[in-house]
């Protein structure tokens, strides 16, 4: 770690204000790395949510859950991933009605190749950044995470009781 002078102090507006343009970039981003690969963004999140998962694989309804989308929706989006050669459906071994997800080496190999420069800056910054203050960053992601879903499921809450 290098010595860092004292960061500058900020408010909550600023802090609000910075995560935006960390959204907005990381957004824009997301849709350039997708077309990159040849999928829109739906997909290539679904993808991410596969690779995440590694040899644990998940099923159509597990990828519904994190993507917020119908099962038949997931279908859609697996048959899209499926012809582009990036995932394999295999049959759960515990219940042959459903089905697991699994990547394709070849597609981790060309997502990793796009993604990695990235995660090795971001690994460099972290590296200006304390112990203590990685923690602070991992508590406040993963907590920003939890009331971002939290606030769409309570808008979709909302938006059912109002149809």
């Amino acid at each position: 770690m290098t010595a860092q002078p004292p960061r500058p102090a900020a408010t909550p507006a600023q802090a609000l204000s910075a995560m935006d343009d960390l959204i907005a970039a990381h957004l824009v981003g997301q849709q350039e790395m997708a077309q990159r690969l040849g999928l829109n963004v739906t997909d290539l999140t679904c993808f991410a949510y596969v690779l995440q998962a590694g040899e644990n694989l998940l099923t159509a309804g597990d990828l519904a859950t994190r993507v917020h989308v119908t099962t038949g929706a997931v279908t859609g989006i697996l048959n899209r991933l499926e012809r582009a050669g990036y995932v394999t459906r295999r049959p759960d071994p515990q219940d042959r009605r459903r089905v697991r997800v699994a990547a394709q080496p070849d597609a981790v190999a060309r997502a990793y190749a796009l993604y990695e420069p990235y995660y090795g800056r971001l690994n460099t910054l972290f590296a200006d950044y304390s112990p203590d203050e990685i923690a602070v960053l991992t508590d406040w992601f993963t907590r920003a995470t939890a009331l971002a879903n939290a606030y769409r499921e309570e808008l979709r809450g909302q938006d059912e009781t109002s149809d």
